[in-house]
């Protein structure tokens, strides 16, 4: 179907998403916000998209959330709106294919929250990522929980607290991103990465999300006892067993579509 904010492609295995509001900066309104879930969720059904990439199109990946429709008047038209928004981490959370963001520029509040969200994070050299809500007035209430995951505590309370960017460099130290790369490589590098995740077991890559997802939310001996149990699962389907025949045969395995 077509889109209003946002683009959407098919290469091979992998999906594109593009944040195509590049004159108001990718920012999220209720409209980018649905769509966007609804990309997701279409890219989740459809069997022969193994990754997904997104993206945002302009100078900058997201500023955040369009502030020019604040004030409203109510908290009953809050909630439906907010939950509108942060509902992408949810989302990914939920899905069981891989999420790449490819982020330039700036990612800033709820930019920076679908950067953190995202289970894969490459973004171009110069790019500012900022929890920086809290500089008018707000507070970056969504973003902070994917940032919490990724970060821990004190480094997410930094970011949420003082509202400053940091730097894409500092942002691959402390394991916010995955990789810098040049401008002009940040789409063939997310390319990449989205090919070798395709090229793997799709059923064993999309089992393995998910027992990551729900385990991570587990006490240690149930999350170990949890994912003992998903390897077992795995173990038994027919793309184990073609593994470990390709490995034993020197040759490409051939995966089952899932």
């Amino acid at each position: 179907m077509d889109f209003e904010t946002i683009i959407v492609e098919k290469k091979n295995h992998v999906g594109i998403i593009t944040l195509n509001r590049p004159d108001q900066l990718n920012t999220f309104n209720m409209t980018l916000a649905k769509e966007l879930n609804q990309a997701l969720d279409e890219m989740e059904q459809d069997k022969e998209i193994r990754v997904i990439i997104i993206k945002g199109n302009g100078r900058v990946f997201s500023a955040g959330i369009d502030v020019t429709v604040l004030p409203m008047k109510s908290i009953l038209e809050y909630r439906p709106w907010i939950q509108n928004m942060e509902r992408m981490s949810l989302t990914i959370a939920h899905m069981v294919k891989p999420v790449i963001v490819a982020a330039h520029g700036v990612a800033a509040a709820n930019g920076a929250g679908l950067l953190a969200a995202a289970d894969l994070a490459i973004v171009a050299e110069g790019t500012r990522i900022g929890a920086s809500a809290i500089n008018v007035g707000l507070f970056c209430m969504g973003p902070a929980v994917p940032l919490s995951r990724s970060l821990g505590r004190k480094l997410a309370l930094e970011m949420l607290l003082t509202g400053d960017f940091i730097d894409a460099e500092r942002a691959e130290r402390i394991g916010l991103v995955n990789k810098v790369v040049p401008q002009d490589k940040l789409m063939d590098e997310a390319m990449n990465l989205a090919t070798k995740l395709a090229s793997k077991s799709p059923i064993a890559l999309q089992m393995g999300k998910q027992a990551f997802y729900t385990m991570s939310d587990m006490e240690f001996e149930k999350a170990l006892e949890y994912s003992n149990e998903m390897f077992v699962e795995l173990c038994t389907t027919e793309d184990a067993l073609e593994g470990v025949n390709a490995f034993k045969e020197k040759r490409e395995p051939v995966w089952k579509l899932r």
